[in-house]
């Protein structure tokens, strides 16, 4: 009789990862994800003591992070907490709101840079089509990287995280891996 053993997004028994010369990538499996959206008369909420973004905006804490997807409505991220109940969790901090479970739904891609913002932008630069100049930490938005939408976050001067659809993750990581590999 067989084992079976579960598959990572990315079709493989651990996470994938590969460095190249000034970037490296790595599939995040760690990272819980709930979409809170505000019902009608609904006060935006402060889930776990975070005021949430306005348009094209990321922000952070140490508990939770969120960026804003549409009018009343944003994507929660909760690092270290993808095998929890986590949307549980978020629906209890935001009453009144909608929210649904997100994290088997998508992978998520963390982008990092060991040689300054230079790597990263350029690599940004191939993918996507954002202005560079106004896509500074605390960023996100939602667009089309090669044949496919995502959500692209920028963490940091040195970090983007790029999320994309999980039925379509290998597709994603083929682009990002093939795209950093030609970034010197």
């Amino acid at each position: 009789m067989a084992n079976l053993r579960p598959l990572k997004a990315l079709g493989a028994e651990n996470p994938r990862y590969a460095s190249f010369a000034a970037l490296e990538i790595r599939e995040n499996l760690d990272l819980a994800l709930a979409s809170l959206a505000l019902r009608r008369e609904t006060v935006a909420p402060q889930p776990f003591g975070l005021n949430l973004p306005g348009p094209g905006r990321w922000v952070a804490d140490q508990e939770v992070a969120a960026f804003w997807t549409g009018p009343g409505q944003w994507m929660v991220e909760a690092e270290g907490r993808a095998e929890e109940d986590f949307a549980a969790d978020l629906k209890e901090a935001a009453c009144g709101c909608s929210v649904t479970e997100q994290t088997g739904g998508w992978v998520a891609v963390e982008i990092l840079s060991r040689a300054g913002t230079g790597p990263l932008e350029a690599l940004l630069a191939k993918l996507i089509n954002i202005d560079l100049a106004g896509f500074g930490p605390g960023r996100a938005t939602r667009t089309v990287l090669d044949h496919m939408t995502c959500f692209v976050i920028r963490r940091s001067e040195t970090h983007v995280a790029v999320l994309g659809a999980r039925s379509f993750g290998a597709s994603l990581w083929h682009a990002l891996e093939i795209a950093s590999r030609r970034i010197e």
